[in-house]
């Protein structure tokens, strides 16, 4: 199978060839497209650290592939890496790169597939070349599974969403962020390639702007219409009729329909229920955790307190104060309307619908 076409415009966020992956530097965007060339592991690990590559689907690619270059850095250190050494030097990327993001659930389900299971390279390869061959094979297999998921997802959406619609969206749920289309801005971007009448309200999404940045500018390059706000002027769109449905992203959701995104989404879902309109969630299967009954479990991350006290490196909050900053928050499952995944919609509950 190939990659699906993405919009006219809009690269692909990570590509791999022969030990090294090449990553859009998305810390960077939208002033200008720099891309990493990532041969080491510590490289991967800290684009996916830094936000430089982001969005639960593309970190859990990225750290497939981070496998493989960690091996065939390795290989090229050591030639002669025997097959124990390399299964080894594979468990200690394993566990850097399952530590760079705590809270997007794909990241580990990708490192379990890529290294565990009856059918995993590691049980089968005989060389530590063969070894990072299968390795390079089921990684790829990852990345066209996702971006295919993503296709069905915006079918799913599609499903749901009239011909025309005042949409609002919330940090960046699109072809940077997954291996494909995209899971919420997928839907929008496939039904805009189908002529639907989709206008699009995006949220600049703090602490980081990715909405402002990212979103904002994959809706520009596919010719989408669409209206930067702040975050704090959501509500009152919303209560004030000014849009028909909010469609989000997920980084985890417990099997009860409790969702961890990006934080500001929970005010957006309360919105919604006041005024009585869709909340809608857009996310692969993989991203629901079968381990957690509920969202309390959910690792929230805490990042680094100068990302809300400064900008581009000046201090904009005064010395001394303590400092907050969340990267999600948690919406209850009861506030999602229903869920866009590649099994179709699913309504929360989902332990009986996600298999």
């Amino acid at each position: 199978m190939k990659l699906p076409e993405l919009p006219s415009g809009i690269p692909r966020n990570l590509a791999y060839d022969s030990g090294r992956l090449s990553i859009l530097d998305q810390t960077r965007l939208p002033g200008e497209q720099v891309r990493i060339e990532a041969d080491g592991l510590e490289q991967v690990a800290e684009a996916i650290a830094m936000l430089r590559v982001r969005g639960a689907p593309a970190i859990g690619l990225a750290a497939a592939y981070g496998l493989c270059v960690a091996l065939a850095a390795g290989l090229a250190r050591s030639p002669a890496l025997g097959l124990d050494e390399a299964r080894q030097l594979l468990a200690e990327a394993r566990e850097t790169l399952s530590t760079t993001r705590p809270t997007a659930v794909n990241l580990n389900a990708s490192l379990a597939w890529m290294l565990d299971g009856t059918d995993a390279p590691p049980r089968h390869a005989r060389t530590a070349a063969e070894l990072l061959a299968a390795l390079e094979r089921r990684a790829l297999d990852w990345h066209v599974d996702d971006a295919h998921r993503c296709e069905a997802i915006a079918a799913a959406g599609l499903s749901l969403l009239p011909r025309k619609a005042r949409l609002l969206t919330h940090c960046n749920a699109g072809p940077l962020a997954t291996g494909g289309i995209g899971t919420a801005l997928g839907v929008i971007l496939r039904g805009h390639e189908q002529g639907r009448r989709f206008t699009v309200f995006a949220d600049e999404t703090r602490p980081l702007l990715q909405g402002a940045r990212l979103t904002t500018w994959e809706l520009r390059q596919a010719g989408v219409p669409v209206t930067l706000q702040a975050d704090s002027a959501a509500a009152s769109l919303i209560l004030g009729g000014g849009v028909d449905a909010v469609i989000v992203g997920a980084d985890r959701i417990a099997v009860n329909g409790d969702t961890a995104n990006k934080v500001g989404t929970l005010p957006l879902a309360l919105a919604c229920a006041r005024a009585k309109l869709p909340f809608y969630v857009a996310a692969p299967l993989s991203t629901v955790d079968p381990d957690l009954a509920g969202g309390d479990a959910i690792p929230i991350e805490e990042r680094d307190g100068r990302e809300v006290s400064h900008w581009n490196g000046a201090r904009l909050a005064p010395r001394g104060i303590d400092l907050r900053n969340p990267a999600f928050d948690l919406t209850p499952g009861d506030l999602v309307t229903a869920f866009f995944t590649e099994a179709g919609v699913l309504r929360p509950p989902l332990d009986s619908q996600s298999g």
